[in-house]
């Protein structure tokens, strides 16, 4: 069963999702909150699997929240997905930097919804090579000056070129064909990259490359 829980100040919202995941077998709504605060303590009550939370919320804001929840050693299961109305908003990157695991648009469709649901929970990042692609492009190309760090001592060549396309936005397939290498070492690099950094998902990597300066955006490298 997966565990849900609802964080939007949009009580219509709320409902809509409720209806749609009460109706799905295997999916359990835990809670519903209205702000973030109560959003963070329904988290921290019920632990669930996945919340789906509103970015743009009165008082604490859903990147507030995440950043919250993410930081807390009793919420280390529990995977955040944003919700938006404006898509690839100002906001994500802080999101993402928060540990945000993924994006929805409110109006998506149910199927989507519910899918996105069950990738979350099992603990892959619900950000398509297409998404990240257009975070780099609109985003990570004028992040704040990136700053070095010790972490990066910890991997490999290997691992350091795996992180890095995964910057770029390529699937675990497509880093393997770049690398000629077996879909499943690829997927390996990526996990002992992820494990050594301590980062939550895929999402997590590709902040790192460009916070590092592992990746040096397109546009900045040739402003500079």
């Amino acid at each position: 069963m997966i565990r849900v829980l609802l964080v939007d100040d949009q009580a219509l919202i709320r409902a809509g999702f409720r209806a749609l995941l009460d109706s799905e077998e295997g999916i359990e709504v835990v809670g519903e909150a209205g702000d973030g605060a109560e959003g963070l303590a329904l988290a921290e009550r019920y632990v669930p699997d996945v919340a789906l939370v509103d970015i743009q919320m009165p008082g604490m804001d859903g990147i507030e929240t995440t950043r919250r929840i993410a930081a807390d050693p009793r919420l280390a299961s529990t995977r955040v997905v944003m919700l938006t109305n404006y898509g690839l908003d100002r906001y994500v990157f802080d999101a993402l930097r928060a540990g945000a695991s993924g994006f929805l648009l409110k109006d998506t469709e149910p199927m989507e919804l519910l899918q996105a649901i069950r990738v979350a929970a099992r603990g892959d990042a619900l950000l398509s090579p297409a998404v990240t692609r257009t975070l780099i492009s609109e985003y990570v190309s004028r992040p704040p000056e990136a700053v070095p760090t010790a972490a990066l001592e910890e991997l490999t060549n290997r691992e350091r070129e795996v992180v890095a396309l995964v910057a770029r936005g390529l699937t675990n397939e497509e880093i393997a064909a770049h690398m000629v290498i077996s879909p499943f070492t690829a997927k390996t690099h990526v996990s002992r990259a992820m494990t050594k950094l301590g980062a939550r998902d895929r999402a997590q990597l590709v902040v790192f490359a460009y916070e590092s300066g592992l990746v040096v955006p397109r546009n900045s490298a040739r402003s500079g």
